[in-house]
């Protein structure tokens, strides 16, 4: 009965490094090639690359082995370190959900809001 747990909880485990991998992948996927050179990171094909591997890996072989530890270092990696990065770059980072790009804090859905004048 433990065993089955255990088993249950490693599946779980496994969806979650997988989805973590893939989100890492479709991220960088959509993120522009010179937005990895200026923010002086390695460039899109080697991160593509890396975590297409890491989700190859967590999808083949067991949580409890040594290559797909080594995939979710490198997602999170990617997550943490390289995707805030390069999202600055391009100009997506920051703001809240409305937020439009280059707009100032004081802009409104429709304009600048100017204070009744």
């Amino acid at each position: 009965m433990l065993m089955l747990g255990f088993a249950g909880f490693l599946g779980i485990l496994k969806i979650l490094l997988m989805v973590l991998a893939a989100f890492g992948l479709c991220d960088a996927a959509i993120r522009r090639e010179d937005a990895f050179r200026a923010a002086d990171k390695q460039n899109k094909a080697f991160w593509l690359i890396i975590l297409a591997l890491a989700l190859v890996v967590s999808y083949l072989f067991s949580i409890l082995s040594f290559l797909p530890i080594i995939g979710v270092i490198a997602s999170i990696v990617y997550i943490v370190d390289v995707r805030p990065a390069v999202k600055q770059v391009s100009g997506g980072g920051g703001g809240g959900w409305g937020r439009r790009r280059g707009g100032s804090s004081s802009d409104g859905p429709y304009g600048p809001y100017n204070g009744g004048r």
